[in-house]
């Protein structure tokens, strides 16, 4: 990829439409995170080279479609695709999705064996973004010969500058995080230093895709600027950093294993890869890139961005659920509302439906218990629905356990078979009997939001079920179920809410959080400097997301410590005799500021999860003039005070700034809080502080 940071200028076009106004936000200037000419114009270049047919911009400056390298790898029969590919037909079609997206198909197709290769790929007009999947169908009425190591990202990278193709001096820096294999470390941000002649390789583990990393890079060019590359894939995925003696670094990922032949009709599909091109600040990529999260991928209701809620769940004090009852549920939902906490979603986790003394459902079938629910789960919809609020229920149907109607009646659909395993959803009979079965649960119980858990590693019974010949063809077609499963049921239910979760956050991948939110980021739920480190973490990538408070209720630090767009308390709330006070405060003040947590972000101190410093971070509406600033003294910090320098603010502006904790506001310019900082004070440790500040408007002349 000779020129894919080099920015061609020449006789193009552009309308920047900037990002999306978003959650009550109104018009205003473009942000310091709003896309730029030369990053848009960097982005259309490298699209167009790849997509379309040679431009007058691109012959102009040298480019066209036979001279740009190409960007996904194979082998077919033994032989690499660079070589074959030359010996197949190709069309190239572009339609119009939207006024912000249009799509490119490139359409190759091999005379002699009727495999045809599709990508289809998207250009994005409001942000410097591309993306594309690859579609590999057999045409032909014979088994294809062997289609190996499929890579649907496979490019070169120099490290050139704008400036006539100099190379700076210094090294690539990938900056990337860990995934969410439950503990203090889950999203931790890394750096790798791509050193000359060095090779660096990420994984996911066990074929949850976020089980040890997340499949999420950013990678900083020597120089100024760079490109963020995610692979998208709720499976095994792989990514592969390669730089030579000369500079160039290699970058191939997809999905981890492939060998396979196809049979006559059959079609799968690569992981999608997206690449997003950035210049200046990697702060301000990363911003870039929630923005993009939020205009184009966090899942709609009825074609709006779902609203920021609180909810709350007593499953945590009935052992999950399997000794919980109506008259419980309803017992904690009226609490809150006594207590002063309205709530939004009443979450019912595991343990709703006929089971067993240990907890593993009795049939199979997900059939709600009516010993303990006669009136099943419709009889808390209908009693929470009048007072504003819905339900959310758990479930996790690809885990079969053996004795089970399905094991018994059907383990062809299990692999596994009768003794239990993975329900095999790339199955069709499988498939459809799922989407039929959990579709009447959640009619007949008018569940609100569909909770999905999955709490094994599937990989192992993927590779078993494989022939030799036909090796990643059954976690292709499982990962396909999964995407079509989720599709099916927003389809059916298009202002239902999907929750993602896999043990916590280990299924967080871009195709799941195109259908789904994360409400439990992670199950590692110690309170205070694990939750302070994950939401340091997750912002970078993920603006919408939850996590459960634990029973907390008296200890302030320890509940701004979980703070999260999306909160779920978890309070015991038979306890009558507590002051709730605390509490309601913080709910109060969480309706008040929710909204903040969704704009640019920005650590204000190092990551850290040492007990004698401090931890600060900003979320920043430049649209509005609003944002917050959350702040930590720890346990063993002896510092009482800190002067965090603010980002993204106007320096001519004057700022009003509320410490939530004192009933006085005061003042500061913008740039006395970009240069000087924000003055805090905490005198309790540990102690937290949330200060909001928003922008004076100017008086009128």
């Amino acid at each position: 990829m000779r020129n894919a940071f080099r920015i061609i200028r020449a006789n193009v076009l552009l309308t920047l439409t900037g990002a999306a106004v978003l959650w009550g936000m109104v018009d205003g200037p473009a942000s310091a995170s709003s896309p730029a000419g030369d990053e848009m114009a960097e982005a259309q270049e490298w699209a167009a080279a790849r997509f379309e047919e040679g431009t007058s911009d691109l012959r102009q400056a040298g480019r066209s479609p036979s001279n740009a390298e190409p960007f996904f790898s194979f082998t077919y029969n033994g032989r690499p695709s660079a070589e074959v590919l030359k010996t197949w037909t190709v069309q190239r079609t572009r339609r119009l999705l939207d006024e912000k997206r249009t799509q490119h198909t490139l359409t190759y197709r091999d005379p002699k064996t009727g495999l045809v290769l599709r990508c289809v790929g998207i250009r994005y007009g409001d942000f410097p973004t591309v993306e594309w999947t690859l579609y590999f169908r057999n045409a032909g009425d014979q088994e294809t010969p062997i289609l190996a190591d499929i890579c649907p990202l496979d490019i070169q990278v120099e490290a050139t500058s704008a400036q006539g193709g100099v190379k700076p001096a210094g090294e690539f820096r990938l900056h990337h995080h860990v995934g969410s294999p439950c503990s203090v470390e889950d999203y931790r941000p890394l750096e790798t230093v791509l050193s000359r002649g060095t090779t660096k390789r990420i994984t996911a583990a066990g074929g949850r895709p976020t089980n040890s990393d997340l499949p999420h890079f950013n990678l900083q060019r020597p120089g100024d600027g760079g490109l963020i590359i995610v692979i998208g894939w709720p499976g095994q995925w792989a990514a592969d950093f390669l730089c030579d003696d000369s500079g160039r670094l290699r970058i191939r990922g997809g999905q981890e294993a492939t060998r396979l032949k196809l049979l006559p009709g059959e079609e799968i599909r690569t992981p999608l890869v997206v690449l997003q091109f950035w210049k200046g600040d990697r702060l301000r990529a990363q911003n870039l890139w929630r923005r993009w999260m939020l205009a184009h991928n966090v899942p709609r209701l009825g074609g709006k961005l779902p609203r920021l809620f609180l909810s709350a769940s007593s499953s945590y004090y009935f052992d999950t659920m399997y000794r919980a009852d109506s008259a419980s549920q309803k017992f904690f939902f009226d609490r809150y509302r006594e207590e002063g906490m309205k709530l939004d979603y009443w979450w019912m986790d595991a343990g709703w439906y006929r089971c067993d003394p240990v907890g593993w459902p009795k049939t199979g079938t997900w059939e709600v218990d009516t010993r303990r629910f006669p009136k099943g789960l419709r009889e808390i919809s209908d009693y929470i629905e009048p007072q504003g609020a819905k339900t959310i229920v758990w479930f996790e149907p690809e885990r079969v356990r053996a004795d089970t109607w399905l094991a018994e009646h059907h383990p062809e659909w299990v692999l596994g078979g009768a003794e239990g395993g993975l329900l095999n959803l790339g199955n069709p009979e499988a498939w459809a009997w799922l989407v039929d079965h959990i579709d009447n649960l959640l009619v007949e119980q008018r569940i609100g939001l569909y909770r999905q858990d999955f709490n094994i590693d599937p990989l192992t019974r993927w590779r078993a079920n494989d022939a030799p010949d036909r090796q990643g063809m059954t976690e292709i077609k499982h990962v396909m179920g999964y995407l079509a499963y989720w599709d099916e049921l927003r389809r059916r239910h298009p202002d239902m809410l999907i929750d993602s979760c896999a043990s916590g956050g280990r299924r967080n991948d871009l195709e799941t959080l195109r259908r789904a939110v994360p409400l439990l980021r992670s199950d590692y739920l110690q309170p205070g400097i694990a939750q302070q480190c994950h939401t340091y973490g997750i912002a970078s990538w993920m603006p919408y997301f939850g996590q459960p408070m634990q029973d907390v209720w008296d200890n302030l630090y320890l509940m701004r410590s979980g703070l999260c767009p999306e909160l779920t308390l978890r309070f015991d709330m038979r306890k009558r005799e507590r002051d709730y006070t605390m509490a309601r405060r913080l709910v109060n003040h969480w309706r008040q500021f929710a909204r903040y947590f969704l704009g640019d972000y920005y650590p204000l101190t190092p990551y850290s999860q040492d007990k004698k410093v401090w931890m600060a971070w900003q979320f920043d509406c430049p649209e509005t003039g609003e944002g917050l600033v959350q702040a930590f003294r720890r346990e063993e910090s002896p510092e009482a005070s800190a002067l965090p320098r603010l980002r993204g603010l106007d320096p001519n502006a004057t700022y009003t700034l509320t410490n939530l904790d004192i009933a006085d506001a005061t003042e500061m310019t913008g740039r006395e809080l970009l240069e000087t900082g924000l003055p805090i004070s905490i005198p309790d440790r540990p102690g937290a502080v949330i200060i909001l500040y928003a922008k004076k408007e100017a008086p009128n002349n």
